[in-house]
């Protein structure tokens, strides 16, 4: 990688219709998991680059855009950030094209309910045109796949192989050593008419540029997470507590309840006489009591009152009262028995 700033683009236009009814208020990007939105652990994600000064966040937005840019002037105004508007949301290579007077040089894409542990560090120094981050699966026929050569670089993209051999799955994380070639390579994309069902895909822009004897190679990873369902989502939830973002609560016992890790609670949720966990996200402002969570997420100044609630999501200011189950509600959503 050059000495110049390295754009990271974040497309995030989409409607998140997998994730309703949370996106009916809210971009999918700002739904909590392990007391963050998504955004926040997609940004902490480029912790190890080379030179974090040098980083400039390209956001394409859509739906609720601006709440895309309170997040990260709330959170991360250290970093410059553009803001990009999909209106009419046309695939990844057409986001990218919108935002293409922003690209210029090196260029991360990352794609923004997708979660991977992996060091950055290396584009220090890193001699190819363009890297992939991929996952080994057993079953590639339901992912997009990259097709590695015996040479090691990357000979095209495919989209649900039918050869089980092709088992590379490519994880939505991509480094382009020059921007420029990525969005001459979408204008041909869009000359060609290369699309799938009114989408451009980036994919099918970056096999123009495999014809175009662009150097790519693959760099793996073992941890790849998905935030795009509420069953990821939990999924997901489950593995950072697991693995760092739980609070260290050295008391077990809080106004009289049972905290069992690993949990998050934030310091401004007030929790009394309730079990909270394994595996529960209580975000800022949340009132619990009387309650039993397990396995489930409260966004922001939700309130849970004689509740017992497992494998569940809850929106910020819902209030939760005298149910049971499995609950999937949104924002201000009441439901009291």
């Amino acid at each position: 990688m050059s000495e110049e700033t390295l754009k990271v683009v974040i497309p995030m236009a989409g409607l998140g219709t997998r994730l309703r009814p949370h996106t009916w208020s809210k971009p999918k990007q700002l739904v909590s998991v392990a007391g963050k939105a998504v955004l926040g652990h997609v940004l902490d994600m480029l912790s190890t680059v080379p030179d974090p000064q040098k980083i400039e966040l390209v956001n394409i937005v859509g739906y609720l855009g601006e709440q895309i840019e309170a997040y990260m002037k709330e959170h991360y105004p250290q970093i410059p950030s553009h803001y990009v508007v999909q209106e009419d949301p046309k695939g990844q290579s057409h986001a990218l094209y919108l935002a293409r007077e922003y690209l210029h040089g090196p260029m991360l894409m990352i794609f923004a309910d997708t979660l991977v542990e992996t060091d950055l560090s290396f584009l220090a120094s890193e001699p190819a045109g363009a890297v992939a981050w991929v996952k080994e699966v057993p079953d590639p026929r339901r992912f997009g796949v990259a097709d590695v050569g015996t040479d090691g670089w990357v000979r095209r993209l495919i989209e649900k192989p039918t050869d089980k051999n092709i088992n590379l799955a490519v994880v939505g994380f991509y480094y382009f050593a020059h921007a420029e070639d990525v969005i001459a390579a979408i204008e041909e994309q869009m000359r060609r008419g290369v699309q799938i069902k009114g989408e451009y895909f980036l994919a099918d822009a970056v096999n123009i540029m495999l014809e175009d004897n662009l150097k790519m190679r693959t760099e793996r990873v073992e941890v790849w997470l998905d935030a795009g369902t509420p069953e990821s989502l939990l999924e997901t939830n489950n593995y950072l507590l697991r693995h760092g973002q739980e609070n260290d609560y050295s008391d077990q016992h809080r106004n009289n309840s049972v905290i069992i890790p690993p949990v998050f609670i934030h310091p401004t949720a007030q929790v009394h006489e309730s079990v909270i966990g394994p595996f529960a996200s209580i975000g800022a402002g949340c009132i619990v009591r009387n309650s039993i969570i397990r396995n489930s997420i409260l966004e922001d100044e939700a309130e849970v009152k004689g509740a017992i609630l497992e494998d569940s999501i809850i929106g910020r200011k819902a209030l939760i009262e005298r149910r049971p189950g499995v609950l999937n509600a949104g924002d201000s959503t009441e439901l009291i028995m």
